[in-house]
């Protein structure tokens, strides 16, 4: 029988993000595997092929062949090797809570919000929210080879119209104040800041709750 040694490696790992970008194409479709989901969500606690084996009834080999995927592409890492005897546990956590998949995964097909501008369609303000998550993710991606924070404001809130006519008198005077502000602070000498601004109509929390990632089948691979 063997038995866990005092002795443990401690591996130089970041800290677990509340979410990151996947920006890879081939990152995003390790992810979307249903059992590397799975795992990805299990390893938000650090855990190990045989621990992760045991708990969801999957052969150790199959969970080594989609963990060694998934660390491949950025998506867990190495925080602890345990010795066991003869034997070496890898101790596996997720880099993140959650992950976004950013349009720079499918560059061929990303939006582009300069091709149809059109400050009433839901469509480009999809567009938009495409473009903020890439370049968003770019940021991030390299202030942490940087090591500096990126500055960045975000406000998030919900308002309630009596009327139609009460939400776009409010979209002329946002508007209008926002175009005050910007001629105020802008100049041409000083960095660039992208700024979006949405309005959108409410969706409740449970009208887009995700569906229950499935129990991996042993069966497959």
């Amino acid at each position: 029988m063997l038995t866990e040694e005092s002795h443990r490696t401690e591996q130089n790992h970041g800290p677990l993000l509340d979410v990151a970008a996947i920006e890879s194409p081939a990152a995003a479709a390790a992810s979307l595997d249903p059992m590397r989901a799975r795992l990805l969500a299990e390893l938000k606690e650090p855990g190990s092929a045989s621990t992760l084996a045991a708990h969801l009834n999957i052969p150790r080999q199959k969970v080594n062949y989609h963990l060694r995927t998934l660390e491949q592409h950025g998506l867990i890492e190495l925080v602890e090797e345990r010795r066991k005897g003869n034997c070496t546990e890898r101790i596996l956590q997720s880099t993140a809570n959650s992950y976004v998949i950013s349009p720079a995964a499918l560059p061929t097909v990303q939006p582009d919000p300069a091709r149809a501008p059109d400050r009433l369609s839901a469509r480009w303000l999809l567009a938009l929210a495409g473009r903020l998550v890439r370049d968003v993710g770019s940021l991030l991606r390299s202030s942490q080879k940087a090591g500096k924070p990126v500055s960045t404001f975000a406000v998030d809130g919900e308002v309630k119209f009596a009327s139609a006519a009460d939400r776009s008198a409010f979209a002329d005077e946002l508007s209008l104040a926002i175009t005050t502000l910007v001629a105020k602070y802008h100049t041409e000498n000083g960095r660039a800041h992208r700024l979006v601004l949405a309005v959108h109509p409410s969706v409740p929390e449970t009208a887009i709750a995700p569906e229950r990632i499935a129990r991996p089948n042993p069966q497959e691979p």
